[in-house]
């Protein structure tokens, strides 16, 4: 009997705090944890991510964020090829194997164009930047939070949306209530299709002050299909 009494406190505390911390609450002390000392917005680092995908070989990513600068760079290499992305400010280059000129047929292959790095740009830096990311301009963060119980844990957990032109995706951040820590999080591109993917995250690895997840698993929401695990090594 005292141990359902304990369960039921815990559920009830959940709820209680659900109900009493706001979604800019829960974002300040999300960022608290992740960035104590406010180093996001000055940050110049670099670290590395190795990702693993079913039924291909390893890919490894040497990323090197300058913010203040508005610097980028991405040095991928798999199965023994390199390429590069580089980024100042809105000058683009790239480059295969050491070398700025590429063929058509290449620059195909490994998507070598200023656009996909772009992409790749805006992928890592809001990634490994939240939840910092989330006080962008057109960012919508919903009125509450609410509680979760995922893979056997519960959450507080936060609703974004985005402005239109930023981003049309629906995403749920999910917290740990005791540390605040982010531990998972989700998008639909529909939610009504449950379509998209979820994300794990486990470990934490400190880069320029700032606590970023370790490995990140991602899985389809609808039938969780593993698709891939990133992992950040040797940061720098």
């Amino acid at each position: 009997m005292r141990y359902l009494t304990l369960i039921l406190a815990l559920l009830i505390g959940n709820a209680h705090m659900a109900q009493t911390i706001s979604s800019e609450e829960l974002l300040e002390k999300a960022i608290a944890f992740h960035d104590p000392d406010g180093q996001w917005k000055a940050f110049n680092s670099s670290f590395k991510v190795r990702m693993e995908t079913p039924g291909s070989s390893d890919r490894s990513s040497l990323i090197q964020l300058n913010i203040p600068k508005q610097q980028f760079n991405l040095d991928v290499e798999k199965d023994g090829v390199t390429y590069r992305y580089a980024f100042d400010k809105k000058d683009c280059t790239t480059s295969l194997n050491g070398k700025s000129e590429i063929s058509e047929e290449d620059r195909k292959e490994y998507r070598l164009t200023c656009e996909r790095g772009q992409v790749m740009r805006d992928y890592y830096t809001y990634l490994y930047g939240l939840p910092m990311k989330l006080r962008d301009p057109g960012t919508i963060l919903g009125e509450e939070v609410t509680t979760k119980t995922f893979k056997g844990k519960e959450y507080l957990v936060l609703k974004v949306a985005y402005d239109e032109g930023v981003g049309n995706d629906i995403w749920y951040f999910y917290f740990d209530p005791s540390t605040y820590a982010m531990e998972v999080y989700q998008f639909y591109h529909d939610e009504r299709k449950g379509d998209g993917e979820y994300i794990l995250l486990t470990g934490l690895e400190e880069v320029n002050g700032i606590k970023m997840p370790k490995t990140r698993a991602w899985y389809f929401n609808k039938d969780n299909k593993y698709l891939g695990t990133d992992i950040l090594e040797n940061p720098m």
